[in-house]
């Protein structure tokens, strides 16, 4: 309980944190919100005006202690562009990146699993091999540029989906769920690659360890030692990877639904931060920081119940 509570402190005062910074960040970027709001029947009056009903004329200090305890009771404020409540906009979002974020995860945990313990019982095979250059390959390559070629290859070219036609989940469940698989695989493959060389490589260095042939001494195959005793050694470091690798899809899909124009909280944000919506990329990036520290706390967690050395 200890080290749970020390973890707990640990994520709130991180959450306390990036939300301060999140909060600053806004205010000292350039752009006027009311200028934008305002547009060409922009004078002096008005925007005085207008700042005192925004709240923009008090102090900073104060505006954000007030956004935090209303962002804490689930009040996100007004949207300065469409004139609504943030927190119903960001409501039919919110489905559409967790369901890209999960699939690209699944995707992740079944690329590279198998291959990961394929390329390590076969280390000297010229297959395995070629697998490690492909993971070289695969790394280097940034989602949105395998989304753009994702678009051309198979959107274009094979016609496989039709670019920019995404479908409601409201409206056709299997259908949305089948144009994010595309996304979804660009997002995927170079966490999967940095899986595969992480299990790999944990594998074999299990397999080097007393305990390992003593397992074999006593009489047990190959396939018994690694799946019974090295496996599940191997895999403690790669669940705090997978849990860091989470973390980082949700904060990839970002740029991932603007190159395949994805209706999601990343192509809501990057909309918001240009037109100065304050409250809407605000509450974003809140939500999103704090879903990746709530990922990063509970791999804590589970890590300790995997690994007895902690305990």
């Amino acid at each position: 309980m200890k080290y749970i509570g020390k973890k707990l402190i640990t994520m709130l005062i991180t959450v306390l944190i990036v939300t301060m910074l999140v909060f600053l960040a806004f205010r000292v970027i350039p752009g006027d919100p009311v200028s934008n709001m305002l547009g060409t029947s922009y004078t002096a009056e008005k925007a005085a005006r207008l700042r005192t009903q925004l709240g923009l004329d008090r102090p900073l200090p104060v505006r954000y202690a007030e956004w935090m305890k209303d962002f804490f009771f689930g009040d996100m404020g007004k949207s300065y562009t469409y004139g609504i409540p943030v927190r119903p906009m960001l409501a039919g979002k919110v489905p559409i990146t967790v369901t890209l974020t999960l699939i690209s995860f699944l995707l992740v945990v079944a690329i590279s699993i198998p291959l990961g313990i394929y390329t390590a019982k076969h280390e000297d095979k010229w297959y395995s091999k070629a697998i490690d250059v492909l993971n070289q390959i695969t790394m280097a390559v940034p989602p949105f540029f395998a989304g753009m070629i994702f678009t051309y290859l198979f959107g274009l070219i094979l016609k496989w989906f039709r670019p920019g036609g995404f479908v409601n989940y409201s409206i056709d469940p299997v259908g949305f769920v089948l144009y994010l698989i595309c996304p979804s695989i660009c997002i995927a493959l170079p966490k999967a690659a940095m899986t595969v060389r992480l299990l790999k490589s944990s594998v074999l260095g299990e397999s080097r360890l007393d305990y390992v042939r003593t397992a074999y001494s006593r009489g047990n195959s190959t396939n018994e030692v690694l799946y019974k005793h090295v496996f599940r050694n191997a895999l403690i470091p790669v669940i705090t990877f997978l849990g860091v690798t989470l973390a980082d899809i949700v904060a990839g899909s970002i740029i991932v639904e603007q190159v395949f124009s994805i209706p999601g909280l990343g192509r809501l944000l990057i909309t918001s931060i240009s037109t100065r919506d304050y409250p809407v990329a605000q509450a974003i990036i809140a939500i999103i920081a704090c879903i990746v520290i709530i990922i990063n706390f509970a791999v804590d967690i589970l890590y300790k119940v995997i690994d007895p050395r902690i305990r």
